[in-house]
């Protein structure tokens, strides 16, 4: 596809882009949980529940955003976004109790988050007809980009005064990346397009409706898993690398793994590729469980956001394709509150049996089982759209 910021369609990716990787930061948030846990003495399960009330947070921010994509300019919601989110990391990094980073982190930065993902992913499909999954492919790897960086420069940041630095450092990262974006979108004047009356609806059947829920739910849950934990999930396999190598490397294997989704959503049947992406998340998750080997760890890890990028790609590129650019929205913003249910249970029930076992070994179980559950569902799903 060409790109050119000189008009609208590129000026806008470029932006939602840039929004899309500072926002993508919350996937490396592995990296805060030793140190929350020192900062406030408390247990890895609490200190993972900031990381699930995030997810909700986001969750809940996709479900409604498409009610005020329309009414502001593209301009004026990404300013909003951006001051938003850097609220709530500087609410985080002065936080004096867990409690004020779970407000912070956990619900303003998630919202804005939920925000300016979805906002992105919609107006990218939008202004590039005919090309959505690779439009939506390129802000959901620049999302993954921003979980590939992050990890260090958190780990550099928390080295000179903790978590707090970490989080001015987001802050300021995200107020110069809003005066960026919004001197962009002013120049082309872009906005998001809603639904017209006289547009071709569908009617989606309940039954659809509930496998693709399930579908999508349980293809994220061990992604999210993985994404929460990466850290120290190696850690209990013997690698003791850098505290950011491992979230690193699955960020940058999901970025990767976006962009295949993206162009896999463009060219391969629907129901082939929603139903065999889990079952290879699933058997790398079955190799992560059994062996302690750091090259193979390393490998299934790396699958296992590979994976996660596809999905969290295909997954509205098809309904885009399915029900069309102007129900997308709509749909799959009820769909994507399976994200927010995985989001919140996966993480936080990792971290939970952990404390209970020591170990990650039940909860990569969970995880294997929550991917062959998904092939089923989209199996099961009957992809025929009724218009009217």
């Amino acid at each position: 596809m060409r790109f050119s910021i000189s008009n609208p369609a590129g000026a806008v990716l470029l932006s939602v882009s840039i929004v899309a990787m500072m926002l993508g930061s919350v996937h490396s948030f592995s990296v805060f949980l030793v140190p929350l846990e020192e900062a406030f003495h408390t247990s890895r399960s609490s200190v993972s529940l900031t990381y699930s009330l995030a997810l909700v947070s986001i969750t809940l921010a996709v479900f409604f955003g498409h009610r005020v994509f329309s009414r502001w300019s593209a301009a004026h919601l990404i300013s909003a976004t951006c001051l938003l989110a850097s609220m709530g990391t500087l609410m985080s990094a002065f936080a004096p109790a867990l409690a004020y980073v779970w407000l912070g982190y956990g619900l303003l930065f998630g919202v804005a988050n939920g925000l300016g993902y979805a906002f992105g992913l919609q107006i990218a499909a939008q202004l590039n007809p005919g090309r959505e999954g690779i439009s939506m492919g390129i802000v959901t790897a620049s999302y993954a980009l921003g979980s590939t960086i992050s990890p260090a420069i958190f780990t550099w940041a928390m080295s000179l005064d903790g978590f707090r630095s970490a989080m001015l450092v987001l802050s300021v990262s995200l107020l110069i990346g809003r005066r960026i974006c919004v001197q962009l979108l002013h120049r082309v004047n872009a906005r998001f397009e809603g639904a017209r009356p006289e547009e071709v609806r569908c009617t989606v059947l309940l039954r659809q409706y509930i496998l693709l829920w399930v579908g999508y739910g349980t293809a994220v849950a061990g992604g999210l898993i993985v994404f929460g934990h990466a850290a120290e999930i190696s850690k209990t396999h013997g690698f003791s690398a850098a505290h950011w190598v491992t979230p690193a490397i699955v960020s940058i294997c999901g970025m990767a793994g976006s962009f295949a989704g993206g162009w896999l959503a463009d060219h391969v049947t629907s129901v082939k590729l929603l139903t065999y992406l889990p079952m290879i998340s699933a058997t790398a998750l079955m190799v992560l469980a059994l062996q302690s080997n750091i090259v193979l760890l390393l490998l299934c890890l790396g699958m296992i956001g590979f994976i996660y990028g596809a999905i969290v790609t295909a997954y509205p590129a098809t309904i885009t394709q399915m029900f069309g650019i102007w129900n997308s929205p709509r749909i799959y913003g009820r769909i994507f509150t399976a994200w927010g249910a995985a989001g919140f249970l996966g993480p936080w029930l990792a971290g939970l049996l952990f404390d209970q076992t020591g170990t990650y070994s039940t909860a990569l179980a969970v995880a294997i089982g929550f991917g062959l559950l998904s092939s089923l569902a989209i199996a099961l799903h009957d992809f025929t759209v009724k218009l009217h």
